[in-house]
């Protein structure tokens, strides 16, 4: 034992050193020893060890920072100095100087536990800018340094595992699943790499979540079957594709096509091919694909050297099969063929003509293609000729043309030249001059078809023309009526503001309006008596009468206030009109039928001033679309009238809206009926038509109170159906009725006639323009009647308004005097 070690146990056993009563540093004695031999790797253990058991901790560091820089430091101490160094770490300068140990510390040994503390340490930085790309960054490093230590680098990637899973649900728990347009975006990425299992795993993925999309199949199917070309990974995935989406065509006749490649057995594609008619195909041009398809693979197993085969009348069989597919099957349920042109009838032929060398079969399939509708286009008839002059002969080639020439409605001119261009080259002087002379004579009738048909368009658009300056000038008069009206009605109240008297009470008491019904000219018997009345004259009361308890009951409505139509509401509000003038509660009634369409608001009905309900009222709903449901009960009969229901629309605004909404214009499909008993019923007429083709609606014309015209309107599913019932019904007797039976094709409707000019006196309101829907309320004189006869004997009433003759000069008439209520009693008691 040397001098020094006895010094200091000596001064540790009396407690004399200076290593507990003063600094402990280099004053102390391993201080000044390694101040004499800074190599003393077992003094920088004790010193550290002293300095960490005293908390100093700034002389600690100082101590750890010396030792390191000559001593490669052992991984505990490594862990010591990291572990105090991270304690005081609070801010983010102070966590840069832990990172910069931490890179001095992993360079001194292999030490799994230092790189491990080391990633967990970075985890703490994570919220900081680009702080995740840090941590995978160290844990990559850690990974490449330790990751294959066999007792501790498991740590390390269990770490590694645990971070990314906390990351992935923390993604997961603010993320919606990938959207379609995301994977295909993937997709395309991968697409570019060309790593094959990363594509097919993205679109096993995608199809995972969208195993309904139809094109994401499609595309996985077509990569397949272009790339990877494997025969069980190609088949698997379009027989998983065509049971997610069976209605896709597309999809099947892939599937057959991926079958014939890889050369599965004839009978597994047939009944693959069984299946798919059976999918259920949303339309009728989807059939035809798919038999166009099959019809495909059929012919590629034909050997076409031999005269005859079994390959051969199957592809026969399956073609005639096709056809009749077509016509039974797919047409009675989407009501057409999905082949109006006949192309698989047109590669029937051709097969027969080209591969079969048959072409009298090929004649006979064109014969019955043209006998399908196909006739009138040119384009058909030209598919025919060059399939002769490829495959027959001049005569049937000159036959065909003329036939064309005869039936071509689309564009003769093009059917005419070809036949002019076959005889010039092959025909005689007599087949040229009898070409010259059909064709012109065609042209000729074409040309005055064309003619006839660009006069009856000009005529429309003339009087379309008519039409609009009509409704032009109806609106100005319109709003010209509103405004004498306005000043008439001025001039009257000064009238009677000037002269006030008895008169002028039982004025008040007169009636002003009438009745809406009451269309004559004569006042109802009940509103003579009280205006007799008034003059003195008036007769005995009558009794109580259904009439006057009406009337009485109506009374209880004449205070309540008139309610303002909120235009700003009409999105929400329909009219509805054409009801019983004798409906009782038409709030309650109404809201009981309308509520089937949504939530009732409000119910206006429209009362007269003296509490009569006037047949038409405004049903308000919460909701737009139960507005446009309600639309629906148009026509709809209630207490034995149709009512009409339209929606609200200011008409000053939207001069042009029209309310009828049945089409006025030529359709085919739709058969106009006259002449019908007025006790057919629809049933009966249904029973009629039907035999006929399928209908779709039949229509009833009523009147206004519901009463039958004996009329109708009946939709066929198609053109072909009508014309045929046109030819088959017209002429019919129904119910010992002759009914006749047309195209629809309306006439069009005409405006009413315009009021003439000068004929408004000072008291007449002009003649009201009708609407749509008949006339308007009568407009009653504000003159009494007895004044009415001794103005004008000679001027007739009209609506309940008296007009003036016309004018015979082209001045103004002199406006009479104004007269006050005294004036006409003193009038009407000399007479």
């Amino acid at each position: 034992m040397n001098v020094w070690s006895l010094k200091w146990k000596l001064s540790v056993l009396v407690g004399l050193g200076c290593f507990f009563e003063g600094e402990v540093g280099e004053e102390s004695p391993r201080g000044q020893f390694l101040s004499i031999n800074a190599f003393d790797y077992n003094c920088h253990l004790d010193l550290i060890k002293l300095l960490r058991q005293e908390g100093e901790l700034v002389k600690l560091r100082r101590a750890r920072q010396k030792m390191s820089e000559l001593f490669p430091l052992t991984e505990e101490i490594w862990l010591d100095w990291l572990k105090d160094e991270i304690k005081m770490a609070s801010e983010s300068s102070e966590r840069e100087k832990v990172y910069e140990l931490f890179e001095r510390a992993v360079k001194d040994y292999i030490c799994p536990e230092i790189w491990l503390e080391y990633a967990q340490y970075s985890i703490g930085g994570i919220g900081q800018e680009g702080g995740i790309e840090k941590v995978r960054s160290i844990f990559e490093r850690a990974l490449t340094a330790v990751g294959l230590h066999v007792t501790k680098g498991t740590a390390l990637w269990e770490a590694y595992r645990e971070f990314e899973n906390a990351i992935l649900e923390t993604a997961q728990l603010g993320a919606e699943t990938p959207k379609l347009a995301e994977y295909q975006a993937y997709i395309d990425f991968e697409m570019k790499a060309g790593d094959p299992a990363r594509i097919q795993l993205i679109y096993e993925r995608a199809l995972a979540e969208n195993c309904l999309v139809p094109d994401l199949w499609a595309r996985y199917n077509q990569y397949l079957d272009r790339q990877l070309k494997v025969k069980e990974l190609v088949l698997s995935a379009h027989d998983r594709a065509v049971r997610n989406c069976p209605w896709t065509v597309g999809l099947w006749i892939r599937y057959l096509l991926a079958m014939e490649r890889h050369r599965v057995d004839h009978g597994i594609i047939s009944e693959m091919f069984e299946k798919a008619l059976n999918a259920g195909f949303i339309q009728a041009t989807d059939y035809v694909e798919i038999w166009q398809a099959y019809l495909d693979y059929l012919r590629r197993r034909v050997d076409f050297t031999q005269d005859s085969s079994k390959e051969l009348e199957e592809l026969r069989s399956a073609f005639a099969r096709a056809v009749e597919y077509l016509k039974q099957e797919v047409e009675e349920r989407f009501s057409e063929s999905g082949d109006p042109s006949c192309t698989i009838m047109q590669n029937w032929a051709r097969v027969e003509a080209r591969l079969c060398n048959n072409m009298q079969k090929a004649r006979e399939l064109w014969d019955n293609i043209m006998t399908k509708g196909n006739a009138k286009y040119a384009n058909m008839w030209l598919e025919y000729y060059n399939l002769e002059r490829a495959h027959g002969d001049t005569q049937h080639c000159r036959k065909a043309l003329h036939r064309a020439v005869q039936c071509t409605s689309d564009y003769p001119e093009h059917v005419c030249e070809v036949l002019l261009t076959l005889e010039r080259i092959e025909g005689t002087l007599e087949d040229w001059d009898a070409a010259v002379q059909k064709t012109e004579n065609r042209l000729a009738r074409v040309n005055e078809q064309r003619a006839k048909a660009a006069e009856k368009e000009a005529a429309l658009a003339k009087q379309e023309e008519e039409k609009a300056e009509q409704r032009k000038q109806a609106r100005a008069e319109k709003k010209a009526s509103k405004k004498a009206k306005k000043n008439r009605i001025g001039d009257k109240r000064k009238a009677d503001d000037d002269d006030e008297g008895e008169w002028g009470q039982e004025e008040e008491e007169q009636p002003s309006k009438r009745h809406k019904g009451d269309g004559d000219g004569v006042l109802p018997e009940e509103d003579m008596e009280v205006e007799t009345g008034l003059f003195g004259r008036s007769g005995p009361e009558k009794p109580d009468c259904p009439a006057n308890q009406k009337e009485k009951a109506s009374t209880s409505r004449k205070d309540i206030p008139k309610v303002l139509h909120d235009s700003s509401k009409d999105n929400v509000t329909v009219f509805v009109s054409n009801l019983s003038y004798n409906m009782a509660d038409p709030e309650v009634k109404l809201k009981e039928l309308f509520e089937s369409c949504g939530e009732v608001a409000e119910i206006r009905p429209v009362f007269s001033n003296k509490g009569i309900f006037r047949g038409y009222c405004y049903v308000e709903f919460k909701e737009e679309k139960s507005a446009l449901q309600a639309l629906g009960l148009d026509r709809k009969v209630v207490e034995g009238r149709p009512m009409f229901v339209s929606p609200c629309v200011d008409k000053n605004k939207n001069p042009d809206f029209k309310v009828f909404r049945y089409s006025t214009t030529l359709e085919k499909h739709k058969l106009f009926i006259s002449g019908l008993p007025f006790s057919c019923t629809k049933e009966e007429l249904e029973d009629v038509c039907k035999a006929h083709g399928n209908v779709k609606d039949i229509r009833l014309v009523t009147n206004r109170a519901g009463k039958p015209k004996g009329l109708a309107y009946v939709e066929y599913e198609n053109e072909a159906q009508a014309s045929q019932a046109v030819l088959k019904m017209d002429g019919l007797t129904v119910k010992e009725h002759v009914i006749k039976v047309a195209i629809s094709n309306p006439p069009l409707r005409k405006l009413p006639d315009k009021p003439e000019a000068g004929r408004a006196s000072q008291f007449a309101v002009p003649r009201q323009v009708y609407g749509a829907r008949g006339k308007g309320r009568t407009q009653l004189s504000m003159m009494p009647r007895a004044l009415q006869r001794q103005s004008n004997p000679v001027a007739k009433a009209e609506n309940g308004m008296v007009q003036n003759s016309p004018a015979t000069s082209s001045e103004p008439p002199e406006e009479p005097k104004k007269m006050s209520n005294a004036d006409f009693a003193k009038m009407l008691l000399k007479k």
